[in-house]
């Protein structure tokens, strides 16, 4: 009997271990981001800030995904909007290097650095916020539903753990966990129908863009031969229209094209960034709905194409002295940790932005351009030149302004508890060329994590947010929701601006230029009294029959107009608070406003950017009637 006892004993003592091994094992948060890429970063930072509790699951020892440890450290796009923690990036690598001219090496970009500099440089930053914490080296492995939250259970190494989060943000490069929690989403082409763009082909199909797995080489001493061994299929004519003149002694003529592809992706400290689509290391691979064991697999053969472009410059073009950096990335072959992934699963999201919305934002039945919470200015740009199927679309052509991305792209229709970043966002494959340029994603990012912070500390599902809320949480951090060139975030007014071209009543100015797309507001040009009673009574109905010529707007004029809306609003009430608005103007009657002025005025006495819009952009039926009050 004794004996009976103590192997009872030991069984319940064994279960009791057990369960507390277990319970050990559970980490509970507020937020859990899966994948610690460019996105993932920013959401975590921007959410932390904002008092939530985050956990960032990344699956390599790195953050920041695409603009680290896929290699592609050369920005495109964005130099003219340094947006929130874009913004923040780039001060710390102009603080790391000596300023804005030392990152502009190669001729691709205005930024460049190195690879594992960027992953210094976002670690720092996470590291001073207490309410974030990385887990490195993790892939998630399960993703179920659990009350109104989430059970993930993750994998380091050979050991398993869960996460039980109140919310989920997807934050994959291939849009993974968005498909494994059941959201919809589209994979390549839209059809021309269904997308209603005009450079969309008629039929949809399955075609993405071609990725890169790009490698970063070192320029060592002349007189160093760094030619790797030949690697297996290598044939020198793949390569043959990469560029014209192959002797890299020869004068920087015109045509000495080859230097030039070399001083592409240039990076400091002598370093080049490999990332060439004319012949080069872009290949064609759809491998987003493979298994992990399966694309691994199949991403022998994209490295192997890289290494392939790497001999040919060493061997046919004289490159010999350039040799694989072995003081970038923790890798065995010192290649990046993942490739370039340019296209992704998209998602069916509660918006969805189209060439349309992008090309004419004030003209369309969705006012997206009113929910927007990050800003792009790059052309759209595809790869395809490694598919011969796919379509002959001139994408470079299709010109638009610079733009930005409407909050609902980020949330799924039909699943709580979801957000989704990174490239994966509710866009067509089109528009996809221009939302996966990094400071979009980085932006994307940021957005998604003000909204989970909004979500979340207001006990909301993300479709039930004020989308205003999430927006002003932007605006506090320096973040751009309007891609207005010309106002920049230490201007004393950024935010009032922002705001009121937020609401439609000034509209920017969109113009398509080369590779950096442009909309103006034009703060100091002077406001008209057309423009700005027109763009009021869309949200005040008692303007309905107030007449507006095309003359410049004076301040007697505009206390008029705030009079009708709110009898308070005189002209006297209006000088009485002048002070408050640091317009560095005396009030007078006859003093003519520019449109930075009167946006202030509109901002500061009726503060229409506080009423209330859907995901479409439209006044709610609540801020409707606020606006006729």
């Amino acid at each position: 009997m004794r004996h009976f006892f103590s192997t009872l004993l030991s069984v319940v003592l064994f279960l009791c271990l057990g369960l507390l091994s277990t319970q050990a094992q559970t980490l509970k948060t507020d937020l859990l981001i899966i994948g610690g890429g460019a996105s993932g970063t920013t959401a975590g930072i921007q959410a932390a800030r904002m008092g939530v509790k985050v956990v960032i699951v990344e699956e390599t020892p790195w953050l920041g995904g695409m603009l680290t440890s896929a290699g592609v450290s050369a920005i495109d796009g964005n130099h003219q909007m340094p947006s929130g923690l874009w913004g923040e990036f780039r001060q710390q690598l102009y603080n790391y290097y000596g300023g804005p001219a030392a990152v502009e090496t190669g001729w691709v970009s205005n930024t460049l650095f190195e690879p594992s500099t960027g992953n210094r440089i976002l670690k720092e930053l996470v590291a001073k916020e207490k309410n974030l914490s990385v887990v490195y080296n993790t892939a998630w492995q399960d993703i179920k539903r659990q009350g109104n939250g989430w059970k993930v259970t993750v994998k380091t190494g050979k050991k398993s753990r869960t996460i039980e989060a109140k919310m989920l943000l997807d934050a994959t490069e291939l849009g993974d966990v968005m498909a494994r929690a059941g959201a919809k989403y589209d994979i390549g082409m839209d059809s021309r129908s269904v997308s209603g763009e005009e450079y969309a082909p008629a039929q949809a199909n399955d075609i993405v863009q071609d990725l890169t797995y790009v490698v970063i080489l070192k320029e060592y001493p002349k007189g160093q031969d760094k030619t790797i061994k030949k690697p297996a299929g290598y044939n020198p004519k793949e390569f043959d229209c990469a560029c014209d003149v192959s002797d890299p002694a020869a004068d920087g003529g015109p045509n000495n094209n080859c230097l030039q592809m070399m001083g592409y992706g240039k990076l400091p400290n002598n370093k080049y960034m490999i990332n060439w689509p004319k012949c080069g290391n872009d290949i064609y691979m759809n491998i987003i709905e493979k298994t992990p064991a399966q694309r691994a697999e199949a991403l022998k053969e994209a490295k192997l194409h890289t290494l392939r472009f790497v001999y040919y410059l060493q061997t046919e073009l004289g490159f010999k002295n350039f040799g694989i950096a072995e003081d970038e990335f923790p890798t065995a072959d010192k290649l990046p940790m993942i490739p370039y992934h340019r296209e992704s699963r998209r998602l069916k999201g509660l918006a969805k932005l189209a060439v349309h919305h992008v090309e004419k934002p004030y003209d369309q039945k969705e006012a997206y351009y009113r929910t927007g919470v990050a800003v792009g200015d790059y052309t759209i740009d595809h790869h395809h030149l490694k598919n011969p199927s796919a379509p002959n679309i001139d994408f470079v052509k299709i010109k638009v302004p610079s733009y930005n991305v409407p909050l609902g792209s980020l949330i799924p229709q039909g699943v709580d508890g979801l957000i989704v970043a990174e490239k994966s966002i509710s866009v067509t494959n089109i528009v996809n060329g221009a939302t996966r340029l990094q400071p979009v994603v980085l932006g994307l990012g940021q957005a998604a994590g003000a909204l989970a912070a909004v979500s979340l500390q207001k006990n909301v599902q993300p479709r039930e947010v004020n989308i205003r809320d999430v927006q002003q949480a932007l605006l506090s951090s320096n973040a751009y929701i309007m891609p207005f060139i010309d106002v920049k975030p230490q201007d004393a007014h950024f935010a009032a601006l922002q705001r009121i071209g937020a609401t439609g009543i000034l509209k920017g100015t969109g113009i398509a230029y080369k590779w950096a797309n442009q909309t103006w507001f034009y703060p100091e040009y002077p406001a008209s009294e057309h423009d700005v009673v027109s763009g009021l009574k869309t949200y005040y109905p008692q303007l309905k029959t107030t007449q507006a010529s095309g003359a410049k707007i004076t301040l007697k004029y505009l206390t008029e107009v705030l009079a009708t809306i709110n009898p308070a609003l005189t002209y006297q009430k209006v000088a009485a608070d002048w002070s408050q608005l640091k317009l560095n103007t005396p009030a007078s009657e006859g003093l003519e406003l520019t449109r930075c002025q009167a946006a202030v005025i509109l901002d500061h006495f009726l503060n229409p950017f506080a009423l209330p819009i859907d995901f479409n952009g439209q006044l709610t039926q609540q801020a409707a009637a606020l606006g006729s009050k």
